[in-house]
């Protein structure tokens, strides 16, 4: 499982390593062209951005709330001493979300479709 989780980080690395360096491939002569390229990047990013934070908190929250099910299963009487740092924990992880979401809006307002030559 380790090995499959490598290989497919890697891999993933190693594709948006080669997304970055075609964005800045063109040269100064085509500076509509690269205002789009650069563009696209930007709003590319930010998708990419808010879709993982948002796979990454589901995923983290599914975990948390299996594991507080499991124990209350195991342990009905601790139901209460484990439903505050479940909370907690939702909590955080979906400030964390919130967090990529509000980068993501940032990086998207701050394209500047006036400087696009038209």
């Amino acid at each position: 499982m380790l090995k499959k989780t490598t290989v497919s980080f890697l891999s993933i690395f190693a594709l948006v390593g080669l997304y970055s360096s075609s964005a800045f491939a063109q040269g100064a002569a085509a500076v509509g062209a690269n205002h789009y390229s650069m563009y696209s990047m930007l709003a590319l990013a930010a998708g990419l951005a808010i879709g993982i934070a948002a796979l990454g908190g589901s995923l983290g929250q599914g975990r948390a709330a299996a594991a507080a099910l499991e124990g209350i299963a195991r342990n009905p009487g601790a139901a209460g001493k484990l439903l505050t740092p479940l909370i907690l924990g939702l909590a955080l992880i979906e400030s964390l979300v919130i967090y990529a979401f509000v980068i993501a809006i940032l990086m998207v307002t701050s394209i500047d479709l006036s400087a696009i030559p038209q």
